[in-house]
């Protein structure tokens, strides 16, 4: 085990190198961290919200109005399907979470509740031939449409999963590091986003169902009987944000939907130099509005974004290109911000706040110096300890391969760019103080080795030799313990988990080859006669 060989010292000189290239640029000021030549590694850590500050929001998703949007569609789609077949109906209403429809020919009833079962709803995941929605004969002539209870609570499931993918990618157009998106219970969801300064933009920006719809404006009725309640069926009267009116009467079908945009994008009208919002529909998407827009010339079409109208041009020509511009009042800001929520994503479902934390960057601060301190302290401890206990020299030589342990974490976590939580840095600690147990159990071997007659050498070789097993089993359990808090832990317990993760493999490294190396120069270097640690 003292054979100095070759790769042992390659490897204790790389990882040095290795632990120095990596952790260095953490002690850089930015335009330092800039200057470096291409190959350096620039990668610091990356501090969680505990450490950098930041904003903490818990949200809601609004499963009713998931509900109420898909029992509107449902009255449309009811609608549709008996116009198109000739099936003459009135009263078609929403009913306690039903819809309700009464057919005015008794002789067209059993083709009514055929043509609905089958092309109203969607098939339901997992049941061969079921449909999301039940159609029944609910009294003389009447049909009343029903959604089915497991297929509303798989798409409540199904919207709080949506809504955190929507979230992650709205966050990173933001070029916030490092977020925390998790679900908490059945419908809510945890944000942390470490380094935003402005926590309400934060929340303008993922609190906003972002559901853009183009609709034609239904010109059928005057605004005046509109807004006093005389609104045709399939048509909804919506608030506008466009500066010229107060609201719009716009055909609830939807002529083409966000979710065919391909790309947004802020730019600035090369006529009034105003902030737009550019955008590009996908084939489909950008194939039904140039048909749209061609059967509809002379006419407006509302843009429709959350439920209000921020513009209602009028079809000049058919546009055909796929692309096309929103107008409005925007900044520059709110332009880009409106460019990123389409980009990523309607949310499928409107999200409440129901709780807001902001970590200030001062308070943040101070838990990098208490962290920063802690770990001092814990470091002067323990040299203190092992020199008390062993001597300077192999005392030192474990607190040697001790620091270069703590510079391979903080290299492998700039590496990697983990995030350094306050548990992080509990975990850091709690690995320096346990990485000298394997020199402890070393060191102990060596001193019963010597006190049993050995000599010097084979004191040393048993030393490393027969504690192996021992350091192996305790780093094993404790690795199989943090892989399971990564595995099954959110947030802070997952910065826990990792840290020690790495520092449990770091610290058999240095506290067996480091040492080893270091102990095998020295004996080689001194010859001694006795070990000075017994």
């Amino acid at each position: 085990m003292m054979n100095l060989s070759r790769w042992k010292i390659a490897a204790a000189v790389l990882s040095v190198i290795f632990g120095v290239l990596f952790a260095l640029p953490n002690v850089l000021p930015q335009s330092a961290r800039e200057a470096l030549p291409a190959f350096m590694p620039k990668n610091t850590l990356n501090l969680g919200l505990d450490l950098q500050g930041g904003s903490h929001l818990l949200l809601e998703v609004d499963t009713q109005a998931l509900r109420k949007e898909r029992l509107v569609n449902l009255v449309e789609d009811v609608r549709t399907n008996l116009r198109e077949k000739n099936i003459p109906f009135s009263d078609l209403r929403e009913v306690n979470g039903s819809v309700s429809v009464l057919i005015t020919d008794p002789a067209q009833m059993n083709a009514a509740v055929n043509l609905l079962r089958n092309n109203v709803g969607a098939p339901l995941a997992g049941v061969a031939g079921s449909r999301d929605v039940t159609v029944e004969n609910a009294g003389p002539g009447r049909i009343q449409i029903s959604f089915v209870a497991e297929a509303m609570r798989a798409e409540a499931s199904k919207a709080v999963d949506q809504s955190i993918e929507i979230l992650r990618r709205r966050i990173d157009e933001l070029g916030t590091r490092e977020p925390t998106i998790v679900r908490q219970g059945v419908d809510r969801i945890v944000v942390q986003a470490p380094g935003e300064s402005d926590p309400e933009r934060l929340k303008n920006v993922i609190g906003k169902t972002a559901k853009l719809t183009f609709q034609m404006v239904d010109d059928s009725v005057s605004p005046e009987e509109a807004a006093a309640g005389r609104i045709p069926p399939g048509s909804e009267l919506l608030p506008s944000d466009d500066g010229f009116s107060g609201g719009y009467l716009v055909k609830k079908r939807a002529l083409v939907t966000g979710e065919m945009l391909t790309d947004a994008q802020q730019a600035f009208d090369p006529q009034t130099g105003q902030a737009v919002v550019s955008f590009r529909f996908d084939g489909a998407g950008a194939r039904r509005f140039g048909d749209a827009t061609a059967q509809n010339l002379g006419k407006r079409f509302a843009i429709v974004l959350d439920g209000k109208v921020i513009s209602a041009p009028v079809i000049q020509s058919a546009i055909t290109g796929g692309s096309g511009q929103i107008s409005g009042s925007f900044t520059a800001e709110s332009a880009n911000d409106l460019a990123v929520l389409l980009r990523a994503g309607a949310l499928p479902a409107p999200l409440k706040v129901e709780q807001q934390q902001t970590v200030g960057a001062e308070l943040g601060a101070d838990a990098v110096k208490s962290g920063l301190i802690s770990t001092v302290v814990g470091f002067v401890a323990i040299l203190i300890f092992m020199i008390l206990a062993y001597g300077f020299l192999f005392g030192g030589i474990s607190v040697i391969a001790l620091a270069i342990n703590g510079l391979l974490i903080v290299a492998i976590m700039s590496l990697t760019q983990a995030t350094l939580t306050l548990p992080g840095i509990a975990g850091l600690i709690l690995t320096l103080a346990v990485a000298v147990d394997a020199n402890v159990l070393i060191y102990e071997r060596m001193r019963d080795e010597l006190r049993g007659g050995r000599s010097v050498i084979s004191a040393m070789d048993a030393g490393f030799g027969r504690a192996m097993t021992t350091i192996i089993d305790a780093n094993v359990t404790t690795i199989l313990a943090a892989l399971i808090m990564f595995q099954f832990g959110a947030g802070p317990v997952k910065g826990f988990a990792w840290t020690l993760s790495i520092g449990v493999i770091t610290s058999v490294f240095t506290a067996v080859l480091i040492t080893q190396v270091l102990l095998a120069l020295w004996f080689r270097a001194a010859r001694p006669k006795t070990l000075p640690i017994v």
